[in-house]
Formats: C-alpha cells, structure tokens, sequence
C-alpha cells in the first residue's frame, strides 16, 4: 500500500504547527482554516483531534510549559541514601537556588514564544504541564518549611514576576531617535535612545536583578519565621 503524501494528523503534530504559527505571526493567526492549510489537511479533520479552538490553544500553551526544567526539584530531603521506600535518592536543593533555577527556565521558555505569553498569564487550568509545575514549585517550598498559605503566595508572587518579565521589552520600549528626548522636557534620558541596541543586556540584567532582589527578600521573611516559631 503506497504511503500517505503528508504525515498522518497527530495532536503532537497539530500543536507544533500551532505554535510555530503564533511564534510566527501572533495569536491572530491562529485559526482553523489557516492551520488546515499549514498542515495540508481539511479544516474537518482537525476537530477529531481537538474540538474547540480553545482546547487547541490550551495544548499549545501546555506544550510550552512542558518545556521548562523542573529537574531543581527532584530529589529529597538528607544525605541522598533514599530515605524512604519509593522517594528519589539525592539531596534536596535548597529552596532558593531550585527557585532562582526554575524561574531562569521559565522565563527562557516564555522568551523563546512571547506571543503565548497572555494566554499563559491566566493560569495553568486543566493543563497538565501547568499542573505539575504548580505541583511540584508548591510541593518543594512546602517541604522545605514553608507554611502551605505562604507558599501558595509565593508560587504566584514568582509566575506573576516572571510572566511580567517575558511580556514585552523594557529597552525596546524606547526610541532610538535622540530627537525624542529634549533635555528640556527629559533631563535624565540623555542617553535612552540607546537601550533598544542593548535590549539583552538591559532585559535580562534587569530580570536577574529583579529575581535575585525576590529571592533576598524570602530569604530574610523565610528566617523571621522560622524564628518565631522557634
């Protein structure tokens, strides 16, 4: 029997088509009928797969997700001999290194697709990926010490930063033209028009300064707690 011209339809391969094409193009794009087209296949056959646009769009975001490390917070508490039946050996990392190394990961996921990212603002819904994160960020601080209501604040203190960072460029915010920045009006933007020429240098030190400024801040609260209750 002769082989099918074009791969047969796979929800896998559906949102990758999906995806490149928001990458692409944005989230207007996105439709039926031009996804059909992308993938060389009738509007119909798309629903056996996915019955709304919205179902599709959930997958999409979800395999985003699926693309942040959340290795950091494997393991367990001790010395990393397995302490009980079950449980992955190795020590625990530390809560404030997982966290500084899953919010680095996360936000180069949503960097890598900007166009997602207000989707993917709202929240992770029945989406497994966005589950097992939130699973896994509210699992470990909780381990660690962390009161259950304080570490459901800071699982969202975290994707609110981090979501806010991957949304839009500060640097690229700002004209190149020096025109735009009469000294009269503007004394202290004397040299703005150069920070859209060293957005990744002014977007990601910002980021990191940010993130390292939230973890600091926990730090110190996470020791005032443990005191009191000391």
């Amino acid at each position: 029997m002769a082989r099918p011209r074009t791969p047969l339809l796979s929800r896998e391969r559906i949102v990758a088509a999906a995806l490149r094409l928001i990458d692409d193009e944005g989230l207007e794009a996105l439709s039926t009928r031009r996804l059909a087209t992308e993938l060389s296949v009738s509007g119909p056959s798309l629903y056996n797969h996915f019955a709304t646009k919205d179902e599709l769009l959930d997958a999409v975001v979800d395999s985003v997700i699926g693309e942040v490390d959340l290795s950091m917070f494997d393991g367990v508490a001790g010395t990393g001999e397995g302490e009980g039946e079950g449980l992955p050996a190795g020590p625990r990392t530390p809560w404030p290194e997982a966290l500084h190394a899953w919010a680095r990961s996360y936000r180069a996921a949503l960097a890598a697709h900007p166009n997602i990212v207000p989707v993917l603002a709202q929240g992770p819904g029945r989406r497994p990926n966005a589950l097992r994160l939130a699973d896994a960020v509210f699992g470990h601080l909780v381990e660690s010490g962390w009161p259950r209501g304080q570490a459901t604040r800071i699982g969202a203190l975290m994707r609110y930063f981090v979501t806010g960072s991957a949304l839009a460029s500060f640097a690229a915010g700002f004209p190149a033209d020096a025109e735009v920045y009469d000294a009269a009006d503007y004394p202290h933007l004397g040299e703005a028009h150069r920070l859209a020429g060293h957005r990744g240098t002014v977007d990601e030190g910002a980021f990191e300064t940010g993130l390292e400024a939230l973890l600091d801040g926990l730090v110190l609260r996470f020791e005032r707690l443990a005191a009191r209750s000391s």
